[in-house]
């Protein structure tokens, strides 16, 4: 038996942040040698921050990164394990991303990315270079004070795997898993047994059984131990990094790391039989001819041993079961996690929510809730720091720290209920209701008398005073007597999150949470620069639907019962007069439901599809629901809303990212935000196509019954005319 101790990681790493870096990727070589492993893996870019964007072009970053990894290796952090740190390097001029390979304070190899991730959110060609020079090792000149610290002049760079007395190991880094042609084909056939793949890889919905399942399927077809290190947290943007570090062998996962944690280093260990991967490749007849003619990768060797020889006091690891989150899962920690990392490292006291009492404020308060219990829990288990950052936020003293969830969220969590006489009884009730089962310290707050102020400033300046189209009005009145009252909450809500910890003796300022959802954004469903104007929202990349679902999760799961009423209530703004024939709904509004606007955002921006390709699209998929003119009726009026209101995704708050066709303007879809409303030439186009399809299906049913007798030709011409008594052929299309 050769029996090899590997360790991975998942590290809340901060952008920039190098002194906080340092000491989680020293803590956490620290635990690997303590577990007794002999090699280490951390996630990308560790020392800097995976998201440090435009900070990558600085020579400063590269060369902080430098001075990061001479501290490590100047002190006994490397010795006896083989450690992979993530840093940028430049070389050539040229600048990578690397996995810097590091034993017994030598650096023994600089591997380069070769595929880059540049779609989505990332964009890794921006700062960085690809390798392609598959076919050789280069001799990389290290910097002039890391060579003299470490007696070393020069190291290996570029593709190629480390072979040891033992064993051989290569990196696979990130992106590179997810090619065609991946390098992990290639070294296991040329004899590399373990792969070591440092990720930044960032949470979204159902994602993460995609992620698993190519690592589990890459060593189904290989062979080899696969391991799997990511970042864990946000680092400093919209993205939370999930973690779920793991260790896959021969197909099989035996150790998986935690998807959402509010810990800043979590080490992941386990014990394999490199025996069992030589037997795995010996038994498959297909992958021993394909390895004796393989070409061979350049590599570096290291007269050294990595394994231990049979003992009984060393079992290696099981099968284990994926631990896969339900997407309601997903919506209540990802954010939750986010949230507190922001929080922490904001230098904020607390929350500020304008709760409504409807389905997405209510959502973003279960979240904060969620959060709250996760502080409490991690301190429970004995997390110093969760326990430290705990009490600095929430202002504890002699001695004290928060114990109960509904007590630390009554420090760092308000709530504001702004009514006006356009609110009902029913979604008061609601905010306060939930607001008591979470333990906010919530506020109702009339603001009638600031809407009556601007409204007769408005009169006093033009002589008109507005009203709402029930009582008369136009609907340019109606919109924006709707938007004074939606941009009076958004001061109100900065003034309250600003003000509010000062009239309670506390230091410091509140962030002011928004709760617009996905299809909202995608639609322009609702004012600029009102309540969704805020400094963050964890829910702005979350579709309604599955916030409606969250909702009936988190009634039962986190003990908030009253989200269960919230739930069941029509989604409605209550920016219009109650009356007892009308009552403003948001999908009437809206002139389409939450269930279409996200089939619309699928194809819109996972599928790509413009105007005419969505329309013929949906013909498929609405066939016998609706004919092909209601079809590009609503295709239609989709792409008029969507341009008309896509200035609004320029201002929109900083949102969590969680799903696939979020229109988050900043980083993920990039678009113009000045449109032809009117898409001429694409509408046109689909004014065509439904000439096109349903004069086919006229001449198609005209021809069916002239092959029943019901259309008598009388003129010779062979066109046909209406039979007696059948009606006009066009009626009911």
């Amino acid at each position: 038996m050769r029996l090899l101790k590997v360790a991975t990681c998942n590290l809340n790493q901060w952008a920039m942040d190098f002194d906080n870096n340092l000491e989680n990727i020293k803590e956490s070589i620290t635990r690997a040698k303590a577990d007794g492993a002999t090699i280490r893996l951390g996630p990308e870019l560790e020392i800097t921050g995976y998201g440090c964007e435009d900070h990558f072009l600085e020579l400063d970053t590269v060369t902080h990164a430098w001075e990061c990894l001479k501290d490590i290796l100047s002190g006994d952090w490397t010795e006896d394990i083989l450690c992979s740190i993530g840093m940028p390097v430049i070389q050539g001029s040229v600048r990578y991303n690397c996995q810097v390979f590091c034993m017994n304070r030598k650096i023994l190899m600089i591997r380069p990315k070769m595929s880059l991730a540049n779609d989505g959110n990332y964009r890794e060609l921006r700062w960085f270079s690809a390798w392609k020079h598959k076919d050789q090792l280069v001799d990389f000149q290290l910097p002039n004070n890391i060579s003299e610290a470490l007696s070393q002049r020069s190291v290996p760079f570029g593709y190629g795997y480390i072979r040891f007395l033992d064993t051989a190991v290569a990196a696979e880094i990130c992106e590179e898993l997810f090619t065609p042609d991946a390098p992990h084909i290639e070294l296991a056939l040329s004899g590399v047994e373990v792969f070591m793949n440092a990720s930044g890889s960032h949470h979204q919905l159902r994602k993460l059984d995609l992620r698993l399942g190519v690592i589990k399927s890459s060593t189904i077809i290989c062979g080899g131990v696969y391991m799997y290190s990511n970042h864990q947290g946000c680092d400093g943007g919209r993205l939370y990094y999930d973690g779920c570090s793991c260790v896959a062998v021969n197909g099989d996962v035996v150790a998986q790391g935690s998807q959402f944690s509010l810990k800043d280093v979590e080490v992941l260990a386990a014990q394999i039989d490199l025996d069992a991967v030589a037997s795995y490749r010996g038994s498959v007849s297909s992958f021993g001819e394909q390895a004796s003619y393989k070409s061979s990768v350049s590599s570096v060797t290291v007269p050294y041993k990595l394994c231990q020889p049979f003992n009984l006091q060393t079992l290696p690891s099981s099968l284990i079961k994926i631990r896969y989150h339900s997407p309601e899962e997903e919506i209540a920690f990802g954010p939750s996690c986010w949230l507190w990392d922001y929080l922490r490292r904001s230098g904020a006291s607390g929350f500020l929510l304008p709760l409504s009492g409807g389905a997405d404020s209510s959502a973003v308060a279960a979240i904060v809730g969620c959060m709250c219990q996760l502080v409490i829990k991690e301190i429970k288990t004995g997390d110093e720091q969760t326990k430290a950052d705990a009490i600095r936020i929430g202002q504890y003293t002699n001695g004290e720290f928060p114990t109960d969830s509904r007590e630390f969220a009554k420090r760092i969590f308000y709530t504001v209920y702004m009514g006006t006489e356009n609110s009902s009884e029913a979604t008061r009730s609601r905010a306060k209701v939930l607001a008591n089962e979470i333990g906010s310290w919530h506020l109702d707050v009339p603001i009638d008398s600031v809407i009556s102020a601007l409204l007769s400033l408005f009169q006093t300046l033009t002589g008109k005073r507005p009203r709402y189209k029930v009582d008369g009005g136009s609907n340019t009145e109606n919109l924006g007597l709707q938007n004074i009252q939606a941009r009076v909450r958004m001061v109100l809500a900065f003034m309250l999150a600003s003000l509010m910890p000062w009239v309670q003796n506390k230091s410091g300022f509140f962030l002011v949470l928004g709760s617009s959802n996905v299809d909202e954004g995608l639609r322009g469903y609702l004012t600029k620069y009102d309540c969704s104007s805020a400094d963050i929202n964890p829910i702005g990349s979350i579709s309604k639907q599955d916030l409606r679902a969250f909702l009936r999760w988190a009634a039962v799961n986190l003990g908030y019962s009253s989200l269960a009423d919230v739930e069941a209530a029509p989604p409605t703004a209550e920016l219009e007069p109650i009356r007892s024939d009308y009552s403003q709904l948001d999908e009437v509004d809206m002139g389409m439901t939450y269930e279409e606007l996200s089939v619309y955002g699928r194809l819109r921006k996972i599928f790509r599809c413009g105007p005419v390709s969505m329309f013929q699209n949906l013909c498929y998929r609405w066939s016998g629901r609706l004919s092909p003119s209601d079809v590009a009726a609503k295709v239609k009026y989709f792409f008029k809303y969507y341009s008309i209101n896509r200035h609004k995704m320029t201002v929109l708050t900083p949102s969590y990212h969680a799903e696939s066709y979020s229109p988050e303007d900043n980083r993920f879809d990039l678009r113009q935000f000045l449109y032809n409303s009117r898409w001429p030439y694409q509408f046109r186009k689909i004014d065509d196509l439904v000439r096109e399809v349903e004069g086919s299906q006229i001449a198609s049913a005209e021809f069916g019954r002239q092959e029943n007798g019901e259309i008598a030709s009388d003129d010779g011409s062979g066109l046909g005319v209406p039979a007696a008594g059948s009606g006009n052929p066009k009626a009911g299309l």
